[in-house]
């Protein structure tokens, strides 16, 4: 995630207008309020715990027991586990019949070395994809699991007052499963989770780098489809000092990834269809005076316009084999779909808005559309959804910390305002 643009500019909200709203909540806002403030404590407890103990996707163990004993102890209908290999889904019924609802939250953490000094800063360390790791919740799934169970804390104690059932959704691997293994929200969706009870209606948050007490949404699309991209180069393997006895790979991996550039340059209208097209790996070698035979390439691909898709990767893979071709070397091109477009529908974004505005303490504002994706998406291919940006930002212009990056840093205020606003949600949806 980036700190979105231009919202420096929306988020003055009048002392009038935040009075007006608060004027106008629902009779059972008072009660979130006093819930979210008695469970305030636990919940950053359990996020600085969950933070020194990170867990990479589909080794979420640890983790997924402390929200199942949790669910179990508020006295949760149902809680169901090892859902796509840790899932963890809970169901609260209210005391009255109505709608179904869901929310959700991602419990993985990332392959990154923790640089932040805390005293429940990371130490994890572990091997992925055959490597050595470090272990860090970078991109703040440990703020979304531990301000999903607060909610559920919430919820379970005003029971009587819900009309309809809450769907608790802990997900693993968001950011993906480790190569050769299935996982994630469609994963989750092929083993039912959508199913008995069916939701009508599903609600997500990420942590944003925006100054705290700021929410972010989009009708529409709000994140870009991602899709996986990899890419092997192979030449002719000779001595480092006699290069034209062979043909580089490396040389010609080089040249691959400056080439993908210009189909984001020069080839797509980025003024109606960003895309991004990143090289995030590249390996290839032993030996410093060998060139290999062998080099090996691993990407994404952004895309915020689905039409444009196809077109894109049709100039990826062209692109590839022909710099490829022309070195004397083979190209094989491989990808696969990651997650589509995070897409809000329209008119549910519309009902929940006021939700937003009333819950914010600056300001809910409009957000472009963000290159990052998410695989929220897979559930909102199902059911309505709306996703949305809670601001976790610390303001430290030498380090923003943005998500992703080993300095990433949580302002933990952000916890119950969290907690309030998915409280809030899933009341207002339910009682409309």
């Amino acid at each position: 995630m980036r700190l979105l643009a231009g919202i420096c500019v929306l988020v003055v909200a009048s002392f009038w207008q935040l009075t007006g709203l608060a004027e106008n909540a629902p009779a059972y806002q008072e009660v979130i309020d006093w819930q979210v403030e008695k469970v305030a404590d636990e919940v950053l407890a359990w996020r600085r715990d969950i933070h020194e103990h990170p867990e990479l996707g589909n080794r979420e163990t640890r983790t997924a027991g402390i929200v199942a004993d949790h669910l179990r102890a508020l006295g949760f209908d149902e809680v169901r586990t090892g859902i796509a290999h840790t899932g963890v889904v809970g169901i609260l019924k209210g005391a009255r019949p109505g709608k179904v609802v869901a929310l959700r939250a991602d419990m993985d953490a990332l392959p990154v070395t923790e640089r932040v000094e805390l005293p429940f800063a990371s130490k994890v360390r572990t091997r992925y994809n055959g490597q050595e790791v470090g272990v860090m919740h970078a991109c703040g799934h440990d703020v979304h699991t531990s301000v999903l169970m607060g909610t559920a804390s919430v919820l379970a104690a005003m029971r009587e007052e819900i009309a309809g059932t809450v769907v608790f959704i802990f997900q693993p691997a968001e950011e993906g499963a480790p190569i050769g293994e299935n996982g994630g929200a469609s994963m989750m969706i092929e083993q039912g989770v959508l199913d008995n009870p069916k939701p009508e209606a599903i609600f997500g948050l990420h942590t944003s780098p925006a100054p705290v007490g700021i929410f972010a949404y989009r009708s529409g699309g709000i994140m870009a489809g991602a899709d996986d991209l990899r890419i092997a180069i192979t030449g002719r393997q000779t001595h480092g000092g006699v290069p034209w006895g062979g043909v580089d790979p490396i040389v010609t991996a080089a040249q691959v990834v400056l080439g993908l550039q210009t189909i984001v340059s020069r080839q797509v209208d980025v003024t109606t269809a960003p895309t991004v097209i990143t090289i995030g790996k590249i390996q290839g070698g032993v030996r410093h005076n060998i060139i290999p035979e062998r080099v090996e390439m691993h990407g994404t691909i952004r895309i915020l316009e689905p039409s444009v898709r196809e077109d894109v990767l049709s100039r990826v893979r062209k692109t590839v084999i022909a710099i490829a071709e022309s070195a004397g070397a083979k190209a094989e091109v491989e990808i696969e779909a990651y997650a589509p477009v995070t897409y809000n529908d329209p008119d549910l974004t519309r009902q929940m808005i006021p939700t937003l505005e009333r819950i914010a303490p600056i300001a809910a504002v409009e957000t472009p559309p963000v290159t990052p994706s998410e695989d929220f998406a897979f559930f909102q291919k199902q059911i309505p959804g709306v996703y949305f940006f809670l601001g976790v930002g610390m303001p430290d212009p030498e380090n923003p910390g943005v998500n992703h990056s080993p300095y990433f840093r949580v302002d933990e205020a952000s916890l119950p305002i969290g907690v309030r606003a998915m409280s809030a949600m899933a009341m207002d949806y339910l009682s409309q």
